[in-house]
């Protein structure tokens, strides 16, 4: 069987003519056994899409998930999984056949996929996750482990500090022969956890194509950026609108889907020649009700490659890349502070921490004393705003402004 196309057919049927142990993904997200007819129109109301998930009973649905894991196993490399996506209708009898068809052993996590949904008429709580299955062929599966950002009420300052246990056992800072806390080694973040909060397609969304139950690109591509690499082939057999197809295109994977409708098959292949994607400001800018930085110092931070600090005066945030293996703390001098007082607050957060570089990055044109109070060898940078108008000051005076003036460790000595 080609790859990179959409072939429109029963889908069990369609799998035994896939050689065995040539898919690295399989993804798929069946009807949910909900006993009745989906149906949605287009934008322009051109076009009604609709799939029937009525079946005569539990078993017969069933029987249908359970070929389609044989065969999905059949095809999979050892080194392969499978993500199945339900919901609560029939979730607690599909973890029973995944189990029987890969084995207890080969599960690897329930996935919540957590979004906002709009008001709910009927009577109990609103729907507001759905759950993705994760099996492994065999405990040789390939799993690239990527990171999410740290809680604003994460103190960032002191996960980076290396701890042991005191006598008593409790957990406490490590510190050298001097009484300085150690600093640990290089963070890359949080690991992504099993619940994922990924925004449900908006109504007006340009990604949607008007078709029930379509799944957002974004919440695909964090599927295949966990077990696929470029070049790996992944597969959907129950493709719908193709919304897996376009993320293994978009991350330069190649793909199989399969799709008993040839209304769905035309739409799919519709979307892989526009490769619409919409973004998320949600997932962009985050939730997290105790963020305390705002925008101009999220921006700033995000420019130099740091996490943010949340409740820290002295520190704003740390470089992700460590300097002489190091941490690197980076402060932002405040509307209202001098040079001096951001220096002294940035000096203080990292008394006894034993840093090879402290960055300050200033953000307002005022003078530096030659009367502080302290030696201080932090680095000073200009924020990009403030080199845009020296830059446009030294061009009006027909110069050119100095590179040094970009960055420069300035040394600070006690009067």
């Amino acid at each position: 069987m080609e790859t990179n196309k959409i072939y429109h057919g029963n889908c069990v049927e369609k799998l035994t003519e896939i050689e065995a142990k040539k898919v690295d993904l399989i993804y798929f997200d069946p009807p949910f056994f909900t006993q009745r007819k989906h149906s949605l129109t287009n934008k322009d109301h051109s076009r009604t899409y609709a799939f029937d998930d009525k079946f005569s009973s539990m078993e017969e649905y069933l029987g249908l998930i359970k070929r389609v894991l044989e065969q999905s196993k059949r095809i999979l490399k050892n080194t392969g999984s499978v993500f199945l996506h339900c919901d609560k209708t029939a979730s607690h009898h599909i973890r029973v056949v995944m189990d029987k068809v890969f084995g207890r052993e080969s599960f690897q996590s329930e996935i919540i996929w957590s979004y906002k949904r709009w008001s709910n008429a009927k009577k109990g709580l609103l729907n507001g996750h759905q759950v993705i299955f994760f099996y492994s062929k065999t405990k040789n599966f390939k799993f690239n482990t990527l990171y999410t950002g740290y809680s604003a009420t994460t103190n960032l300052d002191q996960i980076l500090h290396d701890r042991e246990r005191d006598k008593n056992g409790r957990s406490v800072y490590k510190k050298d022969e001097n009484g300085n806390v150690i600093l640990g080694k290089e963070k890359k973040g949080v690991p992504l956890s099993d619940v994922w909060e990924i925004p449900y397609l908006n109504p007006k969304a340009k990604e949607r194509t008007g078709y029930p139950t379509q799944k957002p690109v974004l919440l695909l591509n964090q599927i295949l950026n966990i077990v696929t690499d470029k070049g790996d082939l992944v597969l959907d057999p129950f493709c719908g609108s193709g919304t897996t197809c376009v993320s293994a295109k978009f991350l330069k994977r190649q793909f199989i889907g399969i799709d008993i409708s040839m209304d769905a098959v035309e739409l799919a292949n519709a979307r892989l020649e526009e490769m619409i994607i919409s973004g998320s400001n949600l997932l962009n800018k985050g939730t997290n009700k105790y963020q305390e930085k705002n925008e101009k110092e999220l921006s700033i931070l995000q420019n130099i490659n740091a996490f943010p600090v949340q409740r820290n005066s002295g520190i704003d945030g740390f470089l992700k890349d460590h300097f002489e293996g190091m941490p690197v703390p980076v402060k932002i001098q405040g509307e209202y502070e001098t040079i001096e007082d951001a220096i002294e607050k940035l000096e203080k957060a990292s008394m006894g921490k034993a840093y090879k570089m402290k960055i300050l990055i200033q953000t307002r044109e005022t003078g530096i004393s030659r009367l502080f109070g302290f030696e201080s060898d932090v680095t000073i940078i200009k924020s990009l705003e403030l080199q845009a108008k020296d830059l446009m000051k030294k061009n009006n005076e027909g110069t050119t402004l100095p590179k040094r003036n970009v960055g420069k460790s300035v040394k600070f000595e006690a009067k």
